[in-house]
């Protein structure tokens, strides 16, 4: 579909974020299309090793990740652009061409995935950890020596967790934090 456009051109193709990352600082593409789920990294990352040497970057993502985390992480990384792989295939030309010429592209179906779950989360690190090996069935009493504190602590983080997301149980908040792209399995 993008060769079909007489003023776009596909330079290159990279199967993983390490290719990505090395690919565009060989060929410094004007407009860069990255998927979040990548074998070798998260996308974010990918796209956070490139803006972190050089901020100019004009990066869409393209990916079937919709969790509010996943896009918001993608943007704090340095992205300009976000789109679903559903989405209608004329919004990834209007995207490219917003993002080259300098602006932002947010569809409308991104922005309502990003306002639906407001305020964020706001997991400290340590929290989203703690979900992350609730979600692998781990008990309290697991995690502790895992994490090399007491189990008082980690009752206090499974605690703060279910308060931040608004979550009655540990099933619910793992439930939720999936759905979000908080965690991943």
């Amino acid at each position: 579909m993008i060769s079909m456009e007489p003023d776009i051109q596909v330079i290159a193709e990279a199967g993983n974020g390490a290719g990505a990352v090395r690919l565009f600082f060989e060929l410094r593409p004007n407009v860069v299309l990255m998927d979040l789920l990548l074998p070798d990294m998260h996308g974010s990352e990918a796209i956070r090793r490139i803006c972190s040497k050089s901020g100019d970057a004009s990066i869409i993502v393209i990916t079937s990740s919709g969790g509010d985390e996943d896009i918001y992480r993608a943007l704090e990384a340095g992205a300009r652009g976000y789109l679903f792989k559903d989405m209608v295939p004329n919004d990834l030309i209007l995207a490219i061409r917003a993002i080259h010429s300098g602006k932002r592209y947010i569809p409308g179906p991104v922005g309502a995935c990003m306002i639906e779950n407001l305020p964020r989360s706001g997991l400290s690190s340590r929290e989203i950890e703690v979900l992350q090996l609730v979600a692998m069935g781990m008990r309290n009493k697991e995690i502790a020596p895992r994490l090399v504190v007491s189990e008082a602590t980690i009752n206090a983080h499974v605690k703060h967790i279910l308060e931040k997301l608004n979550a009655s149980d540990r099933t619910q908040a793992v439930t939720m934090a999936l759905r979000r792209g908080i965690i991943k399995i």
